[in-house]
């Protein structure tokens, strides 16, 4: 494949899904052409970010939009680390896509079956019609916070999914739902206001926004300054990531969603939270030792804290929304050590949560339909009445669990190997929280699973007044997708975990990025002793 098209192929996970937005948006009032649209641009945005992972992991590409060259233009990157998020995300909201589609139709028998569904009423179709539009933007979000090149065009990535995720998480305008809404938009716009300032503040300080440059210019700011700014930008990240004890949000406002939008916020949102943290301490705020260890005992509290808070849930959506804040501390645990090792087995386990997290809840999902509840107390004897379903929530659960041979537990060994090396106080403090949270996690999913499959069923569900008899084939498939995408990660851990080392490598060491945006070394010369020496642009 030639530069010219990889460079093309840049763009295509943010232009197709806003396109596809467009289409989906004027073609409101015909439902099956709104579906297939979704489904097309998901798939080609898909199919650009593997391409991109294959091409990536030769060098950075970058592409500079309108052809304006950089500082004056706005650049996307490319790199490993972007390439594999973008793919990862691509699988998911795929999955999670078609799991919705075969929701609404289930909800909806009608529809498909009749010739003039098209030309529903305006009441009945503006759900429909605005869910389309809306997930295809909030997909060219995700993608476009994963490519940003500076720091600004990163905060439109995460409003463009934020503006989404917030008509997403209130859809059919349920009171509970609006209640879990507004809290959202608060803490959102909160963490919007410290990001622009932050940004703001970057500008001011260094006369720059593009990350290339900030990577350059950041080590000759003031100390104090530099501090203030990576404590701001972390504050607004730590807040989308859901770090203790910036996490009180998210168990309220998860599960009052549909099931798919629980699923696709719970496998996506919070890892893009996670990947600026990431992307910035890695590249702008490398070896800040007192930094490093505050993220340090932030993650363990947000291990235990979290999984704590799961073990005490009567409700599985809401126990696996303490599950997903407490898995969060897992990856802040790699950062925070601030080695190759640590943030190759962060990104890894970035990976590995993203999938089985989206998994779970879509099962969730499937539970709620078929035993009419999600509430533990209300639910038993599914795994008599639905075999199938039971192994569905077996097989990703013990995975989060980190049940050897997993992804989840390979991810763990990595981050503990890690901690150990690091010899730290904390380090070791950390390693001691998170085989703790593991067994906690494993406790708190065997007594869902259990409790949900395993007891005596309630009354209701034995005389089958409760839920549905036959789950939809539509949305069992995708969520047995997704249970074969995360046993594959274990079955092609070898290779995962190596490219996930090399994405380590590059953003760990940060010339190749900046010899990326500015081919020739950057602004500061050949002459300086801070050259930046890099790998020769692809």
């Amino acid at each position: 494949m030639s530069m010219w098209s990889v460079d093309t192929l840049v763009p295509l996970p943010v232009l197709v899904p806003l396109f596809g937005a467009g289409l989906t948006l004027a073609l409101h009032r015909h439902v099956r052409a709104q579906r297939t649209i979704s489904v097309a641009a998901i798939a080609v945005a898909l199919a650009a970010s593997v391409a991109l992972l294959v091409a990536a992991d030769e060098g950075p590409v970058v592409v500079d939009i309108g052809d304006w060259a950089v500082p004056v233009g706005v650049d996307l990157v490319a790199d490993r680390l972007a390439a594999l998020m973008l793919t990862v995300s691509g699988v998911v909201m795929l999955c999670v896509l078609l799991y919705s589609m075969a929701q609404g139709v289930a909800d909806s028998p009608g529809r498909d079956d009749d010739p003039d569904a098209d030309e529903e009423s305006e009441a009945d179709v503006i759900p429909v019609a605005i869910y389309h539009p809306t997930y295809l933007v909030l997909a060219a979000g995700v993608a476009d916070a994963f490519l940003a090149g500076d720091l600004f065009n990163l905060y439109v990535g995460f409003e463009i999914l934020l503006a989404a995720s917030y008509v997403l998480l209130t859809v059919g305008g349920t009171g509970e739902r609006i209640r879990a809404g507004s809290v959202y938009v608060v803490v959102a716009l909160l963490s919007s206001i410290l990001f622009l300032t932050a940004v703001g503040f970057a500008y001011a300080a260094t006369g720059t926004v593009n990350i290339a440059q900030l990577a350059e210019r950041m080590p000759d700011v003031d100390p104090a300054v530099r501090l203030g700014i990576q404590l701001l930008l972390l504050l607004a990240f730590g807040i989308k990531a859901a770090i203790f004890p910036l996490s009180a949000w998210l168990p309220d406002s998860y599960p009052t969603a549909p099931a798919p939008v629980t699923a696709v916020f719970a496998g996506l949102l919070t890892k893009v939270g996670v990947y600026a943290i990431l992307r910035t301490q890695t590249l702008l705020f490398p070896g800040h030792e007192r930094v490093e260890q505050v993220l340090m005992v932030l993650a363990v509290l947000t291990m235990v804290v979290g999984i704590l808070g799961a073990v005490a849930q009567d409700d599985v959506k809401r126990l696996l929304s303490f599950t997903l804040v407490s898995h969060i501390g897992y990856m802040v645990f790699g950062i925070a050590l601030a080695s190759e090792a640590g943030t190759a087995a962060a990104i890894f386990y970035v990976v590995h949560h993203i999938t089985v997290q989206t998994t779970l809840f879509l099962v969730v999902g499937l539970v709620e339909r078929r035993g009419g509840s999600t509430s533990l107390d209300r639910l038993g004897g599914l795994a008599k009445v639905a075999p199938g379903l039971a192994v569905l929530f077996f097989v990703p659960a013990m995975n989060l669990a980190g049940i050897p041979p997993l992804s989840g537990f390979l991810g763990k060994v990595g981050l503990l190997e890690s901690g150990v090396a690091d010899g730290s106080l904390l380090a070791w403090v950390a390693v001691v929280g998170s085989v703790v949270t593991s067994l906690l996690t494993l406790y708190a999913l065997v007594k869902a699973w259990n409790k949900a499959f395993w007891q005596a069923p309630p009354e209701a569900i034995v005389e089958g007044t409760t839920g549905q008899a036959v789950l939809p084939r539509g949305m069992v498939g995708p969520t047995a997708a997704m249970v074969a995408v995360g046993l594959a990660l274990t079955v092609v851990a070898g290779p995962l975990y190596a490219y996930s080392e090399r994405a380590a490598a590059t953003s760990m060491d940060g010339r190749t990025y900046v010899e990326s945006v500015f081919p020739g070394g950057g602004e500061r010369g050949t002459g300086s002793s801070n050259e930046v020496v890099g790998e020769e642009h692809p």
